[in-house]
């Protein structure tokens, strides 16, 4: 019974250690795919309004909004606001706040920037992790900055 006893405490120590190696590999896996559908979700949308003057950076009620401009006078913004990534879809006059948009993802932070015919997007995720989304867009020199 004691042989017993002392092999019972190596092996809860060794499920103890596994499980908390396990989590933590389950935490980093879950944060890296959170990243990856974010600029997955950002490249797509992109790339949908990718035309001339179809993709701009603007402020929104003094939120930097990434702005995807459709021929039919509306307009999708996507922002983040008080810690989500957010889309709003709207006709191009309405004042409809940032809040009021969908709240996408739980996010960090999204920088925006758009020169030459370059966007960058600095995302964050809910973990505080960050990685650098470059997209050339195809309309080039058209694009609204």
């Amino acid at each position: 019974m004691a042989r017993l006893r002392g092999l019972l405490f190596p092996a809860a120590a060794v499920l103890l250690t596994g499980a908390g190696v396990y989590q933590r590999l389950t935490e980093r896996d879950q944060a890296a795919c959170s990243r990856r559908t974010f600029a997955q979700y950002i490249a797509t949308r992109v790339r949908q309004a990718d035309c001339l003057d179809g993709v701009s950076v603007e402020d929104f009620d003094g939120v930097p909004a990434l702005t995807l401009w459709a021929e039919d006078g509306y307009v999708t913004r996507v922002y983040w606001y008080d810690g989500y990534l957010m889309e709003l879809y709207t006709d191009v006059s309405s004042r409809i706040p940032p809040a009021e948009g969908d709240r996408l993802m739980e996010a960090g932070g999204l920088g925006l920037s758009l020169a030459d015919g370059m966007l960058t997007v600095d995302l964050t995720d809910a973990a505080g992790a960050q990685e650098r989304l470059e997209l050339s867009l195809r309309s080039g020199e058209g694009a609204a900055s």
